[in-house]
């Protein structure tokens, strides 16, 4: 596929976080999609714990003379961040640069290429994907926003007729069960071996206490974060490409 010589650049919104696994994680992620848009000038932001600051990011731009940018959002659900932090984001820097032309990307979750990428990590932990035997908890980090929990509880329903003996949602936080509590119910149901599915996009605090908590309650894998699976990658650009063509389509009407 041929590409001009510079598409509109992407500002990618990471959550943020003091573990600087996180940040080194975003920047392995965003180097796979350099490599397959290399015509898409990617930068890196997050909204709290790291630098640089989104509006930061996009005000270099602007001054540098960019025409726009697509914000696109590094997050797995559609829940504060996305709902709250990052239109407050735009609105300041629309206030500074009014002739900007900001898109907005729909947040990476949900989409089929994420359960892609969670069996790919599974794998990456000793689990079969689909395994008859194995029963999976799905675990996000939770919100206080019930339709973004909601969300994880649709995709482990989604998941399950993969194979896999069942799936069920559980959060580190904000909303119940907990991961160690699904992991004591399936095993107590029955399940020969049950695995944690870790809907993380970046190791961090949440990542690291899910492991603990999971393995401490009987869960026979924990599988990494899903950093820069290649599914990942792709569904960044698939929602760049996918904000550009809807702004396209509102021009036209």
């Amino acid at each position: 596929m041929r590409y001009p010589p510079v598409s509109r650049p992407m500002v990618a919104v990471a959550h943020g976080s003091r573990d600087p696994r996180a940040a080194a994680t975003v920047a392995e992620l965003l180097d796979a999609v350099r490599d397959r848009r290399p015509d898409v000038p990617v930068h890196a932001s997050f909204l709290d714990h790291a630098a640089p600051a989104p509006d930061r990011v996009l005000d270099g731009l602007a001054r540098d003379g960019a025409a726009g940018a697509v914000v696109l959002p590094l997050l797995l659900t559609a829940a504060y961040h996305s709902r709250t932090d990052i239109p407050g984001v735009l609105n300041r820097v629309r206030g500074l640069h009014p002739r900007m032309r900001l898109r907005t990307a729909g947040t990476l979750g949900p989409h089929p290429l994420l359960a892609d990428a969670l069996e790919r990590r599974l794998s990456d932990a000793g689990v079969a994907p689909g395994d008859p035997d194995t029963a999976v908890v799905l675990v996000s980090a939770g919100s206080s926003h019930a339709s973004a929990n909601a969300t994880i509880a649709r995709l482990a329903r989604e998941w399950r007729p993969r194979g896999w003996r069942d799936v069920v949602p559980a959060y580190a936080s904000a909303a119940r069960p907990g991961p160690a509590e699904a992991v004591t119910a399936l095993l107590d149901a029955g399940a020969p071996r049950v695995a944690v599915a870790s809907y993380f996009l970046a190791p961090g605090h949440f990542a690291d206490k899910v492991r603990t908590a999971a393995l401490a309650a009987g869960a026979a894998a924990v599988s990494p974060a899903l950093g820069a699976a290649p599914e990942v990658a792709d569904l960044i650009v698939h929602r760049y490409d996918e904000a550009l063509e809807t702004a396209r389509t509102a021009a036209a009407v």
